[in-house]
């Protein structure tokens, strides 16, 4: 996703869920359609290459939840301030435990 209308429908009318490391928003739609993915990483999760670094790692973990079939979703990422010093396992874990049982039905 790119468009600025698209995260702002998702942020205000999708279902939220937490981790420890981000806030997750998501909107059904035809579950013929490929989950689509959006990353909001602010300032206050770290400098420049910090940020991304998070949203590399949130990327590649979106991928592979639409790899392995993940589909009908629109979802918006929010990386909370604490997830630059969080390791590439526990940030892919966290996320695959809230996406996964909702994207793969």
């Amino acid at each position: 996703m790119v468009k600025p209308s698209d995260f702002r429908a998702i942020v205000r009318r999708g279902r939220r869920a937490s981790c420890a490391s981000a806030l997750i928003y998501r909107i059904e739609r035809d579950r013929s359609d490929p989950a689509r993915f959006g990353f909001i990483v602010s300032k206050a999760v770290g400098n420049a290459v910090e940020r991304n670094l998070v949203r590399r790692r949130m990327r590649a973990v979106a991928r592979s939840i639409v790899d392995a079939g993940g589909t009908g979703s629109d979802v918006v990422i929010r990386a909370l301030p604490g997830s630059a010093q969080r390791g590439w396992n526990s940030l892919a874990a966290d996320m695959h435990a809230i996406l996964d049982p909702a994207l793969t039905r």
